[in-house]
């Protein structure tokens, strides 16, 4: 299994660059960023971990935009992975997030991948115009829309939440198709969901049995007549049993996702290193 590092960004404390250059320095495979466009004061969403509309901490408020930061990122590393934990695709333009995204990759030689959400924040989708009981419908025409602008010369789409004609849109990503990775709650709409529409699963912190969730997603995957094996990324919030990695490895658990402080470089730097001490993640090498 691959080792991914995740950093809550804030506008305090280490920059993405920073920590994904020195997690790249030790070996680490992909740098995962969050995203909440902003966050409403009044609030009826209950967040999935609190149970209720307050917050776990203060970093939702302060998050960075995902995108320029996995920019910056790209412009000090030459090997680690980009991707979100998780971006919210729905709260932007579809046509200008395409380019944002095949901009990232193009210019990072093909490091891309999309963890995206549903979005557990209705009041913050709302103000993006996105119904709460109609999500799951504009990510999935957000995600049709985007492979069309990325894969074909002239690209169209014609949805519900997405229309526009014939159209050029370059760069085009170097790879020929972006893992989408959805971060969701397990269960069957989920995984019926990402059968059809994306690649994988990435777990929640409050996720409890991953390994049943995970035999599933096999079921849902092969029920919708996919081929292989979905890929499943697993964020860490709880110290694994070795039990459960076994089951994991022999699941096809891709990568682990562990997270490291919004603190100072030097903090971070110690943070990873025992992390890479303990996993036996080697420096310089990427273990993908």
């Amino acid at each position: 299994m691959r080792h991914g590092i995740v950093l809550f960004t804030s506008d305090r404390g280490v920059t993405p660059a920073e920590a994904a250059k020195a997690a790249e320095e030790r070996g680490f495979d992909t740098f995962y960023v969050p995203e909440h466009t902003h966050i409403p004061i009044k609030r009826t969403a209950a967040h999935p971990g609190t149970g209720d509309e307050t917050l776990p901490d203060d970093r939702y408020l302060r998050t960075l935009d995902p995108w320029v930061s996995l920019a910056t990122v790209a412009a000090v590393t030459s090997r680690i992975g980009l991707s979100t934990a998780v971006a919210l695709p729905v709260e932007s333009d579809p046509i200008t997030l395409a380019k944002a995204i095949a901009t990232l990759d193009h210019l990072s030689g093909g490091r891309v991948s999309i963890g995206a959400g549903f979005g557990w924040n209705t009041d913050e989708l709302a103000d993006h115009h996105v119904p709460a009981g109609r999500r799951r419908t504009v990510l999935r025409e957000y995600v049709e829309a985007m492979r069309a602008l990325w894969t074909q010369e002239e690209a169209s789409y014609d949805g519900e939440y997405v229309s526009f004609g014939p159209s050029w849109a370059y760069p085009k990503p170097v790879q020929a198709h972006i893992p989408l990775i959805i971060g969701a709650g397990g269960g069957p709409k989920t995984f019926a969901w990402i059968a059809a529409n994306a690649d994988g699963w990435m777990t929640t912190p409050t996720q409890q049995d991953i390994s049943g969730n995970i035999e599933a997603l096999h079921a849902a995957w092969r029920e919708a007549g996919r081929d292989g094996i979905p890929d499943v990324r697993v964020l860490i919030a709880f110290k694994p049993d070795p039990a459960d990695l076994a089951r994991w490895a022999e699941l096809g658990v891709t990568e682990l996702i562990w997270g490291i402080p919004d603190a100072g470089l030097d903090v971070v730097e110690a943070h990873l290193d025992k992390l890479a001490a303990r996993l036996g993640v080697e420096p310089g090498v990427l273990l993908g």
